[in-house]
């Protein structure tokens, strides 16, 4: 079956922005999660077509390539991406790399190209909440992915059979050469498919790969003090090599969700306390929670203005793998009174008309109106 265009899979443009593929990403991996469709088959498969657009995506050499050249930059010599190698394919990398790495001084993405037959890296998400992102949390995870065949120990080989031999057209390397015009090209050899290896009896568990699909269970420990949108890696942890190869990694990405109570800025808390206009203009005690679950009593002068802010020291979050706390900043916000009765109304309409006559109960107001008065009579109006 024909691929999906990526960009359509994650619901942006083709201008899509850096952050603008990130929110896609995680808005749609969370509602495909295999977590919270279990056993949806088709759930599953649209979870890792929405990682296979974004990994090539969020790259920029991936997706100037994919721009260009659509899904053909990944099938290139038939080394494709599925195998956990080269993404491009092989000759895509071996094109790039024989006119810039070279010529350049140096090997594309740092000397950091992953060995032939290497596992892929996954991709999982994880939602906490406010409070497991304060104190740390240890979180399951169940990852659909390829492991090590039991059946042949990985290697791809029949049990009892002779194991992998040395590939006699490309000799091990796993790339053959050919001369185009000007350029000298590699590609993945097409006897061996990039292993350097051949199976005369491949494994009829696993067809030879070394490895098979099936899902993991894993326990992931989150730190305290971790933010939204932290990634956290666990080496070794994503899908087997082919035959033997090293493994993949995965990076599961940390998701917070909103606190019907606190708001977060790095290591500071934020928390709105309404008050009655009575408490605010008399002063009053207030008793607010904290993220650790204790109780804070907090003294309201009288005279406080709606958007005042009191500072409680060292009630914010942890800073991460640090014994350092921020700060709690409790936000004042004063409820104008509703649903009056006759004689609240009365009251306050006395209050209206002394406060009227200049008593400077409202300072402010009279300051605004003063100059707004001003400036009427500037203009002569």
């Amino acid at each position: 079956m024909a691929k999906r265009d990526y960009y359509k899979l994650l619901g942006v443009s083709r201008e899509a922005t850096e952050d603008d593929l990130k929110k896609a990403y995680r808005k749609l991996a969370m509602k495909y999660h295999p977590d919270r469709n279990q056993g949806d088959k088709e759930a599953e498969a649209r979870f890792k077509e929405l990682n296979e657009a974004y990994d090539v995506l969020k790259d920029g050499e991936k997706r100037a390539a994919y721009d260009r050249f659509g899904h053909a930059a990944f099938e290139q010599g038939g080394g494709g991406g599925g195998g956990g190698g080269n993404p491009f394919g092989a000759g895509f990398e071996d094109i790039f790399e024989e006119m810039f790495g070279r010529f350049g001084g140096g090997q594309r993405g740092g000397g950091r190209r992953q060995a032939s037959g290497r596992g892929a890296d996954l991709r999982t998400m994880v939602e906490i909440g406010l409070e497991e992102a304060f104190s740390g949390t240890k979180k399951t995870v169940r990852v659909p992915s390829s492991v090590s065949c039991e059946a042949c120990n990985g290697s791809g080989a029949e049990a009892g059979s002779t194991a992998a031999q040395t590939c006699p057209t490309c000799q091990g390397a796993g790339k053959v050469r050919a001369q185009q015009g000007f350029f000298l090209i590699e590609r993945t050899c097409p006897t061996c498919s990039g292993a350097g290896r051949i199976i005369k009896n491949p494994c009829k568990v696993c067809q030879g790969a070394g490895r098979v699909q099936r899902d993991r269970t894993l326990n992931v420990s989150i730190p305290a003090g971790v933010e939204d949108g932290t990634r956290i890696r666990l080496a070794g942890e994503g899908e087997a090599g082919l035959r033997g190869a090293p493994a993949g990694d995965l990076y599961v990405d940390i998701s917070v969700k909103a606190h019907p109570i606190f708001q977060r800025d790095g290591a500071n808390i934020f928390v709105r306390v309404p008050l009655r206009m009575t408490q605010a203009a008399l002063g009053a005690q207030v008793e607010v929670p904290s993220i650790d679950g204790g109780r804070s009593r907090v003294t309201i002068p009288a005279g406080t203005q709606a958007g005042d802010q009191f500072r409680l020291r060292s009630k914010g979050f942890s800073v991460l793998r640090s014994t350092v706390r921020g700060d709690m900043f409790v936000q004042v916000s004063v409820e104008t009174p509703q649903n009056l009765s006759t004689r609240q109304r009365k009251l306050l309409e006395q209050f209206e008309a002394e406060a009227s006559k200049g008593g400077r109960t409202s300072p402010e107001a009279e300051g605004f109106f003063a100059k707004v008065a001003a400036f009427w009579d500037g203009l002569g109006r």
